[in-house]
């Protein structure tokens, strides 16, 4: 099952994708995808539903974020060997764990805004998966019951503000704009292994990117399992994987967005997103 929101940015409406790619209205079923209310109980009501029965919306426009907002966004760091090795640090030997902010995300396709006076703005394509059950302390093989679905997200990133000064990750990670996240959340179900996803970036048509979710460091559900032996993990809590080899930071001599570049990427079974990069006005 595929989930979205669509509308224009603040007044978008619940949505499911049908078998044929057409686009059926689910707000008669669900006032909208707010995190308390994504629990696996809601997909599996959802998934009841006949999707001929629901009215398509032809004309859909702009899809935004498949949720309306995240309880807590949590991001894992340096979780590919390779890309930490770029990064210049050794593999890590148990997650990095860092948060971002909920007012980071956007829709698939909206810009990416260059934050005002940023000079290292990059990229990174990952795996994100949204949490459906209520998660404390729970054991590695039962850790991937909890999910409700994966999507694809854009871990931008601030360097200078990541890794300069006082180098906390999520003053580099939060601005607005820093998440792309859908286009469509797909539920666990049809994803099937979600350590089995190839992953790419490119940056005005040049690939930059390319990878597996098989070479994670810490899979899924290890991932699921470690933080929640640190916190509860609640519906709605979002969890971004890690991104693979390839970005901006790790090439030498260092490459950053700039405005007017094209930004297109996408994970397999999960779809692709499309951004221009424009500097903020404020």
């Amino acid at each position: 099952m595929k989930l979205s929101r669509v509308g224009e940015e603040g007044n978008e409406k619940p949505a499911l994708i049908d078998a044929e790619g057409k686009v059926r209205d689910l707000s008669g079923e669900v006032e909208d995808f707010f995190p308390h209310l994504m629990t696996l109980e809601l997909r599996e009501r959802l998934a009841r539903l006949d999707p001929s029965s629901l009215p398509v919306i032809d004309n859909p426009g702009r899809f935004g974020p498949p949720i309306a907002r995240p309880g807590h966004f949590i991001a894992v760091g340096l979780n590919y060997a390779d890309h930490a090795r770029e990064a210049g640090v050794e593999p890590p030997v148990e997650p990095v764990l860092f948060s971002k902010a909920p007012s980071s995300v956007c829709g698939p396709d909206d810009d990416v805004i260059i934050p005002v006076g940023s000079q290292k703005t990059d990229w990174e394509v990952e795996l994100a998966f949204l949490i459906g059950r209520r998660a404390f302390r729970v054991d590695e093989a039962e850790a991937l019951h909890h999910v409700f679905g994966y999507m694809v997200c854009n871990d931008v990133s601030e360097r200078a503000w990541q890794l300069e000064g006082t180098g906390q990750w999520i003053k580099g990670k939060s601005a607005p704009h820093f998440s792309p996240l859908g286009p469509v959340l797909v539920t666990s179900e049809e994803v099937g292994d979600p350590q089995s996803l190839g992953l790419w970036l490119d940056v005005n048509g040049k690939r930059m990117q390319t990878g597996s979710t098989s070479t994670m460091i810490f899979p899924v559900a290890e991932l699921i399992s470690y933080i929640s032996q640190l916190m509860v993990l609640e519906p709605g809590d979002i969890v971004t994987t890690g991104t693979p080899p390839g970005v901006g930071m790790g090439m030498r001599p260092q490459v950053y967005l700039k405005p007017g570049d094209e930004i297109r990427l996408g994970i397999d079974k999960l779809g692709e997103q499309r951004q221009k990069v424009v500097a903020a006005t404020a």
